[in-house]
């Protein structure tokens, strides 16, 4: 198993990832219900002595995971709004994108005034 680092660490990039969450929606990250829960459960499954403890760790490894996964949905997002393609394109922008003009043919077949 990889190290996962301090659970105080993934505790920060979690309400991290709510914050940047909440900024779509306009409301304050204190005000959900997931932070309320995660502090909760962090604060439930702090150590206090030096034994070992096994949900406290587990906590840690589901919380490191799911913050993977929101990172990895917000930059998902963002490489898509960057590089998604806006639908089917004439073939004049097309050429217009590389830079290119279409002949234009005075008279005959395919003229339009």
């Amino acid at each position: 198993m990889a190290a996962l680092g301090s659970p105080a660490r993934t505790l920060r990039g979690l309400l991290r990832e709510l914050r940047h969450l909440s900024a779509a929606t306009g409301r304050a990250y204190r005000d959900t219900a997931a932070y309320g829960y995660l502090v909760k459960a962090f604060s439930a499954h702090r150590v206090t002595s030096e034994k070992l403890c096994r949900a406290q760790q587990e906590l840690h490894f589901q919380a490191a995971t799911y913050l993977c996964l929101l990172r990895s949905i917000r930059h998902h997002v963002a490489l898509h709004q960057e590089f998604h393609g806006k639908g089917e394109r004439s073939v004049e922008e097309s050429a217009g994108l590389v830079g290119l003009q279409l002949p234009r043919q005075p008279g005959g077949k395919g003229w339009e005034p």
